[in-house]
């Protein structure tokens, strides 16, 4: 059984950096997909980036030119490097791995005031 677990949120002003890590246990082969959702209050999830096992990366509009994601596969953790945040990032953002199936991790807060 696959489990994704998430760190690295937290509350940062408008302007600075998180980093959230993800690490996926268990034996995951490939091709696969790691990726980042979150969910604001009151809103449907929503894609923020997602990267194939071969790293091609595809990201949401509102965040392009801000938020970046990698992979470690032999660690087999994605990463978001979240810079020049807004307060409409604020959100809970789950970590996502497709691969014969679909995994979602428990969720990390991500707050950012003005």
């Amino acid at each position: 059984q696959v489990q994704l677990v998430e760190s690295g949120g937290g509350l940062v002003q408008a302007g600075g950096s998180l980093l959230l890590s993800c690490a996926a246990s268990g034996s995951i082969g490939r091709p696969n997909v790691m990726g980042w959702y979150r969910q604001a209050p009151g809103k449907q999830r929503e894609l923020v980036a997602t990267i194939t096992s071969g790293a091609n990366t595809n990201y949401a509009d509102s965040v392009k030119g801000r938020f970046t994601v990698s992979r470690d596969n032999a660690k087999n953790t994605v990463y978001l490097q979240m810079n020049s945040l807004k307060p409409e990032d604020t959100a809970v953002y789950y970590c996502n791995l497709i691969w014969r199936g679909n995994y979602w991790g428990q969720g990390t807060q991500v707050t950012v005031s003005s």
